[in-house]
């Protein structure tokens, strides 16, 4: 007898599965009508997380290493629900002279030249400096009194960060970069793709993200497709 060789596992099809039934199930829509389908309040948001979820380093085991893919798993299972949404859907928050301290919708459309973004993916934080931010900084401004609003700027991410490495365990990794820089790729790599290389909507913020994966929109259309169908 020839042994049948069992098909390999892959987590994002079990996921999109697991994810077109629930949809199918607790949605309201009208048969082959992908523009009526709506979910409740308290689930509106799940196949946002479904999305980052199938993007994250514990599906996504591509340039880590097994150890490394063990580590992340083991600590998601074992921090609470408030840290493993974190590990999953990254914070980010926008600094600039216009507001205080705000969310920012985790897209490329939330960088600005004159923004400074903070980001807590739980294992990394990044403090990124839009380009004008950039330019200020290394122009000293931001030691000269007349532009004290400039240092305060600077410095309320760093104080933010410091809070959530004071209080984190394992420490997560501080990552500081500029707009353009190479050390962007680690914000740039969670962001929602919604302007890229081959898209045709203009860059706001004038990065170009260089990535093959499909934006949210996209990924929630052909969801609601497959669920009407």
């Amino acid at each position: 007898m020839i042994p049948v060789k069992k098909a390999e596992f892959d987590p994002i099809r079990w996921l999109d599965k697991a994810l077109i039934h629930l949809c199918a199930r607790f949605g309201d829509y009208q048969k082959g009508r992908s523009s009526s389908f709506s979910l409740s309040s308290r689930l509106s948001i799940f196949p946002q997380f479904m999305f980052h979820l199938r993007r994250s380093q514990f599906v996504q085991v591509f340039n880590n290493s097994p150890d490394e893919t063990a580590y992340f798993r083991v600590i998601l299972n074992r921090e609470n629900v408030a840290n493993s949404l974190v590990m999953i859907q990254p914070s980010l928050i926008s600094y600039s002279f216009h507001s205080g301290p705000e969310p920012a919708l985790l897209d490329v459309a939330a960088i600005a030249a004159d923004r400074i973004l903070l980001l807590d993916s739980y294992f990394t934080v990044v403090i990124f400096h839009g380009a004008t931010i950039a330019q200020w900084r290394k122009a000293g401004y931001h030691n000269q009194p007349e532009h004290q609003a400039f240092a305060q700027l600077l410095q309320a991410p760093r104080d933010d960060t410091d809070e959530i490495i004071k209080e984190r365990f394992p420490v997560p990794r501080l990552v500081i970069c500029d707009q353009h820089g190479s050390q962007a790729r680690f914000l740039l790599a969670k962001l929602n793709p919604s302007a890229s290389y081959n898209s045709d909507s203009p860059l706001p913020g004038g990065d170009v993200l260089f990535t093959d994966d499909v934006s949210f929109e996209v990924f929630l259309d052909h969801l609601q497709r497959l669920i009407v169908q």
